[in-house]
């Protein structure tokens, strides 16, 4: 079988520090991996898949160096170091999977989640859109309602973690439980929420509330779907949880809806209230799936039904997806 290479940019931060423990985990045809980061921590050794590797200072100099010998590029450094390198990379002959929300509402580029649209990464013209951490975990449980009964309606309302902040996120809540002041948030994190996920638009949604609507629609092919959604910060380190009321254009039970999901690939069916069994972030921590739970149909509309959703936002969310949409290019190369 042929060998790929693969580049990982930002290497060093927590979805890049992700990304290499999701790819020493799955058996990807890999011959070398190449490890970017930033000037401060170029030079560092990091020891992955049994040996030392060295990173690599992110400079357009040294991306060139490599021209025609990187097949892939995961990417995680933010928007801005996305727009600037991406397109470096794909002159220098690689595929770019970006995590950032730099490139995902352009026209020419796929967004995907591999449970859902997987044949979206056959036209990318080099660079391939991770989504939102917190719409990649819906529109999985969103997939197979839409295939069954149709959807005509979504809301979603979110419970995130702080890490989907990043490391300065997950600093404020394990500072704010020792009483210290709040860095990356407005207000103080610990034994509190915050409805506020990036920054608030001229309409009054936020920029993540805005994400989730436009994304859902782009991936599930539906530009005309009517999607709301609010998003909530929580005292949570791991796992977005997500309240998602669904309405369809045919009608099903709950049954119907479980063995919908039972069939999908990617989720797990955590639902039995009478023993206290239900999805939450502790219990779906360090796992690639979808759980669902909670799930129940809604009687105020003619069809439809209330649903709970939780996924790890930085392997489901994050790196395990980019790393899926990889294994989904060797697939496609491989079979030519």
């Amino acid at each position: 079988m042929k060998k790929f290479n693969i580049a990982v940019v930002g290497a060093t931060g927590m979805v890049g520090g992700k990304f290499l423990e999701v790819l020493s985990e799955r058996n990807l045809p890999v011959e070398n991996y190449y490890l970017f980061a930033s000037a401060k921590s170029a030079g560092k050794q990091i020891d992955f898949m049994g040996k030392p590797h060295t990173v690599i200072e992110l400079t357009e100099e040294n991306v060139k160096a490599l021209k025609g010998k990187i097949d892939f590029a995961l990417f995680s450094a933010g928007a801005g170091v996305s727009k600037q390198f991406a397109p470096v990379f794909v002159e220098a002959g690689a595929t770019v999977v970006d995590n950032s929300s730099q490139w995902r509402m352009y026209k020419d580029v796929p967004l995907v989640v591999p449970e859902v649209n997987p044949e979206d990464v056959k036209w990318n013209s080099g660079i391939i859109a991770n989504p939102n951490c917190s719409t990649i975990q819906a529109v999985v449980a969103l997939k197979p309602l839409k295939d069954a009964f149709g959807l005509k309606r979504v809301i979603y309302s979110t419970y995130q973690a702080v890490s989907g902040a990043g490391v300065a996120g997950y600093t404020d809540l394990a500072e704010g439980v020792k009483g210290n002041a709040p860095k990356k948030f407005p207000y103080p994190i610990a034994y509190n929420m915050l409805p506020h996920i990036d920054v608030f638009m001229e309409d009054g949604y936020t920029k993540e509330e805005w994400k989730m609507i436009v994304e859902t629609r782009k991936i599930l092919h539906d530009d005309a779907l009517k999607v709301t959604a609010t998003t909530v910060r929580v005292p949570v380190f791991f796992g977005h949880s997500e309240s998602i009321n669904a309405e369809f254009e045919k009608p099903c039970t709950r049954a119907d809806i479980i063995e919908a999901f039972e069939n999908m690939p990617g989720i797990i069916v955590a639902d039995d209230p009478a023993n206290n069994v239900y999805p939450t972030p502790l219990l779906c921590e360090n796992h690639d799936e979808v759980y669902v739970g909670r799930i129940r149909i809604d009687d105020s509309v003619e069809s439809g039904a209330n649903l709970w959703v939780v996924a790890d936002n930085i392997r489901k969310g994050a790196a395990t997806n980019a790393v899926q949409i990889v294994e989904l290019l060797i697939k496609n190369a491989s079979e030519g």
